[in-house]
């Protein structure tokens, strides 16, 4: 892709390396705008993952004793890595929504100068393509060379490797443009047919209706790994509306080794790959032509309906104008939703699979340990991604005008703050877990372990609150402080082991109301600690709008020699100079 760049004329190649910058809002990160370095990151974490998924398939049992054996686990891995690059894809074209299509900062910047709209176009998709060339080929890295050779070894021509191997890079590219393509083709035809500003406010629904058809089409595809089970028609409907398994045939296709029967999905991958390039080719050229000057006046935040508004009273009016801005600023606010979605696609990812397992038994299994886990993860995910946004500031009005209108003392807004964590963290997570314990039994350890669920999400609310002396969405921050790629690893490592631990303790706890009764009375009572240890601090605090980078002093260390003044009038001199350095 470099090479290719260098190549571009001029105005292409300093248009794509700004543009490069802003396909992922490195700032809404809350990282240093080091490109390099984000691309190094996010390429180290997905080799990491193709080399683990490589080992497990050279070192798996893969049935050979069978030929149905060795069918069942090929099939079950093709559609495991497509529908894993298709994830990968779908959540990279969710976070960076919108980046293919111009803004104001384009318009306003670019359209007085001599640059055509094509020359912008081109960058755009240079700049898109390379963050999704990086995704696809180390995502591949190790699993695009261990698969085509457990294939091409049972393949029945000497080029079987070299055959696998193409449709398998070649399935990988075609899907990961199908996905990215379809999102593009949604973005430019809805921009092209609706007025901006009701362009704008479905934008934010639509962004959030492809990251849950994304994580759902993962997380609730199933696994049809036999020919009788693929002509079994209970699971047509799945496969004509499963674009993984269209891919999945258009690979086998491709290797030659596709039954008869199932040719109906290879066509249909390749005529939704080639529905989506038109469409997205389209919509991309007609946003650049019509919709370039409507963004002139596009705002960063979508203004209000007017008319009667009816809201909900969350306490006092401090607390309901903290939880009510919170809230809007949640939804409306592109920035903020990005960074919470790293942390929403783990909450919908344990969801799902929670959901997933209790599909696959039949009846009404028992309370497990994996639930458990599930729960405590999500509550987890919810609070910390909440309370990292709430760092980010939506806009630098919104700091003045709470800057001059602090009235109460700041224990109140340390109050608001609680309640607008428990509000739209804890209480969501609360009832989705709850929706899901239904499929479990006995209920009344379901709902023993919705009661710890619910002390668990205070004490994590109270833990965040320590050092949260500013109102949510108004503080200006300094770029790099939360570092998410290394929370990231946190929450995957250090609560995950956390969350194994816990579940292990509450498990016995919900069948012995003994143990139930200690293991609650523990947790309340760290619950109200930290709830008193943050009220105390909060008398005592001073609210901050503004993050000023520390004060920095650097000391040469020099050591000052210092002549009495008789000495000073022996030698007629002056005070001598600094001659020893520590």
């Amino acid at each position: 892709m470099r090479k290719l760049v260098d190549l571009a004329p001029l105005q292409v190649r300093i248009l794509y390396r700004q543009f490069l910058l802003r396909v992922v809002d490195l700032e809404a990160l809350s990282m240093q705008a080091d490109i390099p370095r984000f691309l190094g990151q996010f390429a180290s974490v997905l080799i990491f993952i193709s080399l683990i998924g490589a080992v497990g398939l050279l070192t798996s049992e893969n049935a050979t004793a069978t030929a149905e054996g060795y069918l069942s686990f090929v099939w079950r891995g093709e559609q495991a890595l497509i529908s894993g690059m298709m994830l990968v894809v779908g959540l990279i074209a969710v976070i960076s929504w919108d980046s293919t299509f111009p803004d104001r900062r384009d318009v306003m910047v670019l359209s007085p100068l001599p640059v055509a709209a094509h020359t912008i176009l081109l960058a755009k998709i240079a700049a898109s393509s390379a963050l999704l060339g990086l995704a696809i080929v180390t995502l591949n890295f190790a699993t695009g060379l261990a698969w085509p050779l457990l294939i091409g070894s049972h393949h029945g021509s000497i080029l079987g490797f070299f055959q696998a191997f193409a449709a398998y890079w070649f399935t990988m590219i075609a899907a990961s443009i199908f996905v990215y393509g379809s999102v593009l083709t949604v973005q430019g035809f809805t921009a092209l047919l609706l007025p901006r500003r009701i362009f704008l406010r479905l934008s934010a629904i639509l962004q959030i209706v492809a990251f849950g058809l994304v994580l759902g089409a993962y997380f609730l595809r199933p696994s049809i790994t036999t020919p009788a089970a693929m002509a079994t028609p209970e699971n047509q409907l799945v496969l004509a509306w499963s674009p993984s398994f269209w891919f999945f045939g258009l690979f086998n296709q491709l290797n030659g080794s596709l039954p008869v029967a199932l040719g109906w999905l290879a066509r249909r991958g390749w005529i939704a790959l080639a529905v989506v390039v038109c469409g997205a080719t389209a919509s991309l050229l007609l946003c650049y032509v019509r919709t370039m000057k409507k963004t002139v006046e596009e705002p960063d935040l979508v203004p209000g309906a007017r008319g009667w508004h009816w809201t909900p009273r969350f306490g006092s009016a401090l607390q309901t104008a903290i939880v009510l801005f919170s809230l809007r600023s949640l939804t409306r606010s592109r920035q903020h939703r990005v960074i919470f979605a790293f942390y929403l696609a783990g909450v919908f990812g344990f969801a799902l699979s929670s959901l997933r397992s209790a599909l696959s038994t039949t009846g009404q299994p028992p309370l497990n340990a994996d639930f458990l886990i599930a729960t405590f993860m999500m509550m987890t995910l919810a609070v910390a991604g909440l309370r990292s946004v709430f760092a980010l500031p939506i806009s630098l009005t919104a700091n003045w005008i709470w800057r001059l209108t602090q009235l109460r003392p700041s224990e109140k807004y340390v109050a608001a703050t609680r309640k607008s964590l428990l509000l739209l963290a804890v209480v969501p997570v609360w009832f989705i877990s709850a929706s899901l314990s239904v499929s479990f039994k006995p209920l009344h350890a379901v709902a023993a372990h919705l009661a710890v669920l619910a002390v668990v999400g205070w004490i994590f609310v109270e833990l965040s609150l320590i050092g949260l002396y500013k109102v949510p969405f108004t503080c200006s921050y300094l770029p790099g402080k939360v570092h998410v790629q290394v929370m990231l690893w946190v929450f995957l490592f250090l609560l995950l082991i956390l969350a194994m631990s816990t579940a292990e303790l509450e498990l016995p706890s919900l069948n012995n109301p003994v143990r139930y009764i200690c293991l609650m009375a523990i947790l309340g009572i760290g619950a109200l600690g930290a709830w008193a240890f943050n009220r105390h601090r909060a008398k005592s605090a001073v609210l901050y709008f503004e993050e000023l980078p520390p004060e920095l002093i650097t000391t040469l260390g020099l050591v000052w020699i210092q002549s009495s003044s008789s000495q000073l009038g022996k030698t007629g001199g002056s005070p001598r100079l600094p001659t020893q350095m520590s």
